[in-house]
């Protein structure tokens, strides 16, 4: 592997593992404050709202300046948000403009893959980005439910600035203080991103031209016998996990009575059983064969009504984590298959747009009926039932279209699965 890819994953590490932490700092934030619990539940799908929004255009700016230059200051983006938290901010605006940094974020830390490495080392590559993004999942939500903890805080809370007064004084704002340090680490590992020959395109200034080509690259995807299915299979597991982060930290506060440092933990167990999962998949998982995970799916929808009975942590640890695992097991080969006919479709840029875009909606659309249920009143147990329920029936749903697909496009599908197939054989 070249220098310039060691720095983008340790750029890329630091400043998700900032993400994931504050996300926890966030949620205990709001909760000290005495915020609705429906408020806690919406920052999960206020980070998601500017992914969704900027969509089309994301893909277009990281594409018109140099990658590491766009890292740059998307990073100092996400510290804006950070600072907006600390000095008085609502927490859900704050966390929308740490979203709206992460947004131009992702198709710059991809695109410099492809500008930077041969197609040969393309899924090693995003083997390891993937590896290094559950890895600072785990991490982040771990480090933001410790710097909240009655380890550190304390710490944190009595370092005295002579000449400044921070205004800090409860350990969820100390918390944040110290994460806009690791957003600052990020943000010179971005400076050192070497400049690839790779030329730029100019910025089509036109938002409707932007919107049109976007629109007909979605499209495409949709249509697609494989893509369609490969997309709403990552979309849904998306949409899910990125809810199930706050739905575990609920239910542990519910089930086992955990506060949110505790909790956190939780959070990462799931993380753990991902990344197990995705490793063993891309171990033993064919291209060719990524649809035959579909059960799974369900199985997994089943298995989250399960957490309902749950009320002993020594049954939840390893019941969490293998619910990550399956999760794990399902998404690596449908992401494979996604990019495989995303790049044959439309190039791979605009493909990871499209699919930034249908997740980051479905965990938008999901997070916002999550907030609305507890708005109204309704308990953990009662969301964690309903969530179930919508995977594991969807997932069947899109089992059947599958299948569907098979008997009346047979041809089709299986000219797709040879391409798959022979694509496989040559990396």
């Amino acid at each position: 592997m070249k220098k310039g890819f060691f720095t983008i994953m340790a750029a890329q590490f630091f400043s998700s593992l900032a993400d994931n932490a504050l996300f926890v700092a966030a949620v205990e934030l709001l909760k000290s404050g005495g915020a609705p619990e429906w408020q806690r539940a919406a920052l999960v799908p206020m980070f998601a709202l500017f992914y969704v929004v900027l969509a089309p255009f994301v893909g277009a700016f990281a594409d018109a300046w140099p990658k590491g230059k766009v890292m740059f200051l998307s990073n100092s983006i996400k510290v804006v948000g950070c600072l907006m938290m600390l000095f008085g901010s609502h927490p859900l605006i704050a966390y929308a403009v740490v979203g709206l940094g992460a947004a131009a974020y992702s198709p710059a830390k991809y695109g410099i893959l492809t500008e930077l490495l041969p197609p040969s080392q393309l899924v090693k590559a995003n083997g390891w980005i993937e590896g290094l993004t559950i890895a600072s999942i785990i991490l982040g939500v771990v480090l933001g439910g410790q710097l909240m903890g009655p380890l550190i805080a304390p710490h944190l809370l009595g370092l005295d600035f002579p000449m400044l007064d921070t205004g800090v004084g409860t350990p969820p704002e100390a918390a944040i203080a110290t994460l806009v340090l690791l957003y600052v680490v990020a943000a010179g590992f971005n400076l050192r991103i070497p400049r690839t020959s790779t030329a730029l395109q100019p910025f089509e200034g036109n938002p409707i031209e932007l919107v049109r080509d976007f629109a007909d690259c979605n499209r495409r995807l949709w249509r697609d016998k494989l893509g369609q299915i490969s997309l709403a299979t990552t979309t849904l597991f998306w949409g899910v996990s990125g809810n199930l982060r706050y739905i575990v930290l609920a239910w542990a506060a519910v089930a086992l009575g955990y506060d949110t440092t505790k909790a956190s933990s939780l959070v990462g167990v799931v993380a753990i059983g991902t990344a197990v999962g995705a490793v063993v998949a891309s171990v033993k998982m064919k291209l060719d064969r990524a649809t035959a995970v579909i059960p799974l799916g369900v199985a997994m929808g089943v298995l989250v009504l399960g957490m309902n009975f749950l009320r002993d942590v020594g049954i939840a640890v390893p019941f969490l984590i293998i619910l990550g695992g399956l999760g794990g097991f399902l998404v690596v080969p449908m992401n494979a298959l996604l990019q495989h006919r995303g790049h044959n479709l439309m190039g791979a840029g605009r493909s990871i747009a499209v699919q930034n875009f249908n997740e980051q909606a479905c965990i938008l659309l999901l997070g916002l009926g999550y907030s609305a249920l507890t708005n109204s009143g309704l308990s953990a147990y009662g969301a964690i039932t309903a969530f179930g329920l919508v995977v594991a029936s969807a997932m069947f749903l899109i089992g059947r279209w599958h299948r569907r697909n098979t008997v009346h496009h047979r041809a089709e599908v299986d000219h797709l699965l040879a391409i798959a197939r022979s694509d496989a054989h040559h990396h």
